[in-house]
């Protein structure tokens, strides 16, 4: 029965049209993406009826989310991104060696990050960007981030390996149920409770346990998933350094975001509270339009990974485009009403702060007029990391927010001030585009040549 479900899966992401299979890939991780942004932002809602130093707090935390989920991306995509070449090929057995050595080393490095955030949380928040009036609200929102980091951590790499087997919809019930709580969760704790802050992170923790506790379940409960097993923990040099390579991309995208946001925070500490709170109010709102592209993106992933592990190397291409067109196409819908109604989006956050509302309405309108070249950028990290190319996924993936975003930051602000600020996103989108047509142009080219040689 198992190799039947399995053979099943396999001829869909093989065989099926890319115009029909990706879609169905798609649909829950875009649920499962829209989720994790609108419960993001719910924190950002919530806690920003405290007050602007608060709503400040957020952003700050977000970095070091961003750090835990740089480390969970690395470990699950790289895992991940192989387990989908290697079903692709057939070889089952050792599919279950990188899911299961992914899952525990995941698990221990999460442990080691809650008790170093618990021990140095305050130069820790320090480092991150914060103020001294953001600090005592930052502190009270980690503490439970940090606690339940080896649970966030196996969250996301479960979630990666289920997606990228072709299994996107057990990923999806794990990933929207801890959502859904969390949103739920946000005002009983905050408000209900007289929690503040601290009330934000533990449920954003709380959600993390169940969506943990119901992955784990999904991952060793059905018979078509590559089970997670002590038995099959069997790390070797050659699995971390596969691993390592396929990963090391997601590290860098997402390591590097979260040093571009405290250096963003850093800067924008120069012109107030204010200035932090905005900026990470139009970061998460961002966010959440990219998610949708993103998710669209993951039900790319399994396909083109199978594709390329049988040598199917034309099919690799079609989807490649097909994505490209679709996410480009729904970015530029979803930038137009966007821009539309920027000024209400950033007020829905702070009705009361004309300041922040001012600052978060001009960046808003600026980067969601280069958000449209995010599509052909996002499906390209995407699609290098997934065939394996791992030095070049790796250099598209660090761009945006950290071979271009941390140098404009450091030189716009200087010429234009806070202007500079808001514009140093939309200018590192344009140079990152550019970078990335050059990238896949000649990986593209060189899927040509195997196909030839494949004849």
């Amino acid at each position: 029965m198992k190799k039947k479900e399995n053979r099943s899966r396999d001829e869909r992401l093989l065989n099926d049209p890319v115009e029909k299979v990706i879609p169905q890939m798609a649909i829950p991780t875009i649920i499962s993406m829209l989720i994790t942004s609108i419960y993001n932002m719910a924190d950002t809602f919530f806690v920003s009826q405290i007050g602007t130093s608060a709503s400040g707090a957020v952003g700050i935390i977000f970095s070091a989310m961003a750090m835990i989920q740089a480390c969970s991306f690395m470990i699950g995509m790289g895992a991940g991104n192989n387990v989908s070449r290697i079903l692709g090929s057939g070889h089952h057995e050792l599919a279950k060696r990188f899911a299961s050595t992914a899952w525990f080393t995941g698990f221990g490095f999460g442990c080691v990050i809650a008790i170093l955030g618990q021990v140095y949380m305050r130069p820790l928040v320090m480092l991150l960007g914060s103020t001294e009036t953001i600090a005592p609200y930052a502190m009270d929102y980690a503490r439970y981030i940090f606690l339940a980091a080896p649970f966030m951590m196996c969250s996301l790499i479960m979630n990666n390996l289920l997606r990228l087997q072709g299994l996107a919809v057990y990923a999806m019930v794990g990933i929207t149920t801890g959502g859904i709580l969390n949103m739920v969760l946000d005002p009983i704790f905050i408000f209900g409770l007289g929690m503040g802050t601290a009330g934000a992170g533990l449920a954003t923790g709380t959600s993390q346990v169940v969506s943990f506790c119901i992955l784990l379940y999904m991952s060793n409960s059905r018979k078509e998933t590559i089970h997670i097993s002590l038995r099959n923990f069997r790390p070797s040099f050659r699995i971390y350094g596969d691993i390592l390579y396929c990963g090391i991309p997601s590290l860098a995208r997402q390591g590097v975001a979260s040093v571009s946001t405290v250096v963003l925070n850093t800067i924008a500490g120069q012109y107030g509270d204010a200035a932090i709170a905005a900026m990470s109010i139009v970061s998460r709102y961002t966010m959440f339009i990219n998610s949708v592209v993103v998710g669209f993106g993951q039900g790319f992933q399994p396909v083109c990974g199978f594709s390329f592990g049988a040598k199917k190397y034309a099919r690799v291409k079609q989807a490649f485009w097909f994505c490209v067109k679709v996410a480009t196409g729904v970015l530029l819908v979803l930038c137009l009403v966007s821009l539309v109604l920027s000024g209400n989006i950033v007020r829905v956050f702070r009705r009361d702060d004309a300041e922040v509302i001012a600052i978060g309405t001009f960046a808003l309108r600026a980067q969601l007029c280069t958000m449209p070249l995010w599509g052909f950028y996002t499906m390209s990290n995407m699609f290098s990391q997934s065939i394996g190319y791992g030095v070049r996924a790796t250099i598209i993936s660090c761009a945006r927010q950290g071979l271009f975003l941390v140098p404009v930051l450091l030189v716009l602000p200087r010429l234009f001030g806070l202007t500079g600020l808001q514009l140093s996103q939309p200018t590192s989108d344009v140079l990152s585009f550019i970078l990335s047509v050059v990238l896949v142009t000649n990986i593209l080219k060189e899927l040509d040549r195997m196909s030839e040689t494949d004849k």
